[in-house]
C-alpha cells in the first residue's frame, strides 16, 4: 500500500494535535505516512522529504508545526504537491499566533492551504476532499459525512427544544 498523503510534524511533541488528521484519513481509508521532520533541525532530509514525496505516490502533504513554523513553507518550496499547513499551539509558541503567521503569511507563488490553531482535524478533512476530486468513492464517502454532520445538528435542535426555561420561546 502506497501512501497517498504524508503528514509530517515539526516534533513528535506535536503528535497529540496531529494523530487527529491521521484518525481522519485511517477513517477514509485513505493511506498514510507519519513522520516528524524539522525544518530547523533535520533541514537535509526536510529538503529530501519534500523532493521525494510526488516521485513516491504521495498527492497531499500535511504538516503541523509550532513556534516558528518553517516546516510548511519550507516544504511547500520544494515540492509540486498540495501542502496543507497546521498551526501547532506549541510550549515556545506566542500564544499560537507566531505558528499562524508562520504558515499563513507565504509569499507570493508558495501557497499553503492553512487551517486553524490545531486544527489537523480540518486538514484531514480537507486532504480527503483535494483526493476526493479524482475519486469517485471516495467523493460519495466525503458526501455521507458532510450529511452525518448536518444529521448531527438536526438532532441538536431536537434536543434543545427539550429544555424549558420560563422565558424560552421556542
Amino acid at each position: 500500500m502506497e501512501a497517498k498523503v504524508s503528514i509530517i510534524m515539526g516534533s513528535t511533541s506535536d503528535l497529540p494535535i496531529m494523530e487527529k488528521a491521521a484518525k481522519v484519513l485511517n477513517g477514509f481509508c485513505i493511506p498514510f505516512e507519519l513522520n516528524a521532520l524539522s525544518a530547523h533541525r533535520t533541514p537535509q532530509q526536510a529538503m529530501d522529504f519534500a523532493r521525494g514525496a510526488h516521485g513516491r505516490g504521495v498527492r497531499v502533504i500535511i504538516a503541523g508545526a509550532g513556534g516558528a513554523a518553517h516546516l510548511p513553507g519550507v516544504v511547500a518550496a520544494l515540492t509540486p504537491l498540495p501542502v496543507i499547513g497546521v498551526p501547532v499551539k506549541a510550549s515556545i509558541s506566542i500564544d499560537g499566533w507566531d505558528s499562524i503567521l508562520s504558515i499563513l503569511q507565504m509569499p507570493p507563488g508558495i501557497p499553503v492551504a492553512t487551517v486553524g490553531l490545531d486544527g489537523a482535524q480540518n486538514a484531514g478533512i480537507l486532504a480527503a476532499q483535494i483526493l476526493a476530486t479524482s475519486d469517485d468513492s471516495l467523493m460519495k464517502k466525503i458526501i455521507e459525512y458532510k450529511a452525518d454532520l448536518a444529521k448531527k445538528i438536526v438532532q441538536a435542535n431536537q434536543e434543545l427544544a427539550a429544555v424549558k426555561y420560563e422565558f424560552k420561546t421556542n
